[in-house]
């Protein structure tokens, strides 16, 4: 079944102008539960992305606000943390590669109009990311050795050991949330996962500087108490998100929580190629970092300011990808495959805009944006050309993360994954190590390798999106 003719379908909203757009706003934080699948690409959009891009804009700003209270402790600390954020990188990709089988399996079966089988795959996937999660928080135990291994030096050691171990032990709670995120999104209700995030990270933002200086009655404790407040704010998150999964109006676990080890091991199997695709990508700013530790403790502190504002600005564009997802995987399921595909180029259309004007603002002044967060001139001047940079191949950002989520919507995760190994493994990490030692540019040829490798993944997105062969992937 095919949409392709039907002029309704993308039929613009009847409002217009700022009020439109405000009465767009209020439905996408407040709208009710519905299947996406069918109605007009130009108002389905938006309406998953606006609650995306504030679910994106917390989680980023949760970032900075770490970064921001933790650098008063020094370029130890933060190194500490961009270290450690190498290592639970890994973490979050066994947590995206487990949350995308479940939003695309999720929002199929919602196209489809099958709640009951949505409940049931909603149930098998926290199920396995409580398990997987059990397994990973034992790395805790090594974590002087794993901050050792990825280049920290006794001042680093000194201050990120306790940082490193109770990030690791929050491995269960970080996968919950991504999971359980996924489900809400891929069952069409982005609301209810931006306010968790919110819970999440607004509890994290009000908690950091109280247990890093130990302001009012809580101790001092450092880096570690950033640590310590992102647990407590995620874990108030994780649980928001399971009581309105419970008994909610689509998906529902009270009467599928029973384990059913054929459709976990079903997840489990279309988790592989999304675990592969973000290890790859992680693994691939493992290795950065790593390359970065070997110019000194303020290059890794400039390397981290730069990637978490990196990220922040990134937040429409995941908003946009996210809801790229959401869209294509229920419009497969209801047969509407030319839909899918007009909602991958709208969302990459509607994300443009947005990351032009912030490649603006990074080639315009990009060392005033660097100094929002240090006031260390060094650490200003390295992160500010890192963000000039990065800014030629900004616009090529969204564009990867759109077209990969339409793969991962579809359940294709095996696709993104090959053109993650080739771009990342065999282009960005070779060509960082060339540019940053035996050329001599430093962290200015890391970024360089970083611009290079999205914009060509971009464009091999864009091309085996135009193929179409995603489409037909059965999940």
């Amino acid at each position: 079944m095919s949409s392709e003719t039907s002029a309704p379908v993308d039929a613009t909203p009847s409002k217009s102008g700022l009020r439109g757009f405000i009465a767009l706003v209020r439905e996408g934080l407040a709208g009710e539960d519905a299947n996406l699948a069918k109605g007009p690409l130009p108002r389905a959009i938006p309406l998953l992305a606006i609650p995306m891009v504030l679910e994106m804009a917390m989680e980023s700003l949760f970032a900075i606000c770490d970064v921001f209270f933790v650098a008063r402790l020094g370029a130890a600390s933060v190194a500490a943390v961009g270290l450690t954020e190498g290592v639970i990188a890994l973490v979050y990709a066994v947590a995206f590669g487990l949350a995308m089988p479940t939003g695309a399996m999720v929002a199929r079966r919602i196209g489809e109009e099958d709640r009951d089988g949505a409940s049931v795959a909603a149930s098998q996937a926290i199920w396995l990311a409580l398990g997987v999660g059990a397994l990973l928080a034992t790395s805790a135990l090594f974590a002087p050795q794993v901050l050792t291994l990825m280049g920290a030096d006794r001042d680093v050691l000194d201050v990120g050991v306790g940082f490193a171990a109770l990030s690791l032990l929050s491995s269960p709670v970080v996968i919950l949330i991504f999971v359980q995120g996924a489900v809400f999104r891929g069952a069409g209700d982005a609301r209810r996962a931006m306010r968790a995030v919110w819970i999440a990270n607004g509890i994290n933002i009000v908690l950091d500087p109280c247990l890093i200086f130990g302001i009012g009655p809580f101790p001092e404790l450092g880096v570690t108490g950033a640590a310590l407040a992102t647990l407590i704010g995620r874990g108030a998150g994780v649980m928001y998100q399971f009581a309105h999964l419970w008994r909610g109006p689509l998906i529902a676990l009270a009467g599928h929580w029973r384990p059913k080890p054929k459709i976990a091991a079903q997840i489990g199997r279309l988790s592989i190629g999304g675990t592969i695709q973000h290890l790859v990508e992680t693994g691939s700013w493992v290795a950065m970092v790593r390359i970065v530790a070997e110019l000194g403790s303020v290059a890794l502190a400039a390397y981290t300011i730069t990637g978490r504002l990196i990220m922040f600005f990134l937040m429409p564009a995941w908003g946009f990808s996210n809801a790229t997802a959401t869209l294509v995987g229920q419009s497969l399921g209801a047969k509407d495959h030319a839909r899918a595909e007009r909602a991958v180029w709208l969302s990459g259309a509607y994300a443009s805009p947005f990351l032009f004007v912030v490649t603006v603002f990074f080639l315009l002044v990009p060392e005033t944006v660097a100094g929002w967060f240090t006031s260390d001139p060094e650490v200003v001047t390295i992160a500010g050309g890192g963000l000039f940079v990065v800014a030629f191949g900004y616009v090529f950002y969204g564009w990867n993360m759109v077209t990969q989520q339409a793969f991962n919507g579809a359940g294709d995760t095996r696709t993104p994954a090959i053109v993650n190994v080739v771009c990342f493994w065999f282009l960005q990490i070779p060509l960082a190590y060339l540019l940053a030692h035996p050329a001599g540019y430093g962290t200015v040829g890391i970024f360089a390798s970083a611009a290079i490798c999205y914009t060509t993944s971009a464009i091999v997105g864009v091309i085996l999106v135009k193929r179409g062969a995603w489409k037909h992937t059965v999940v």
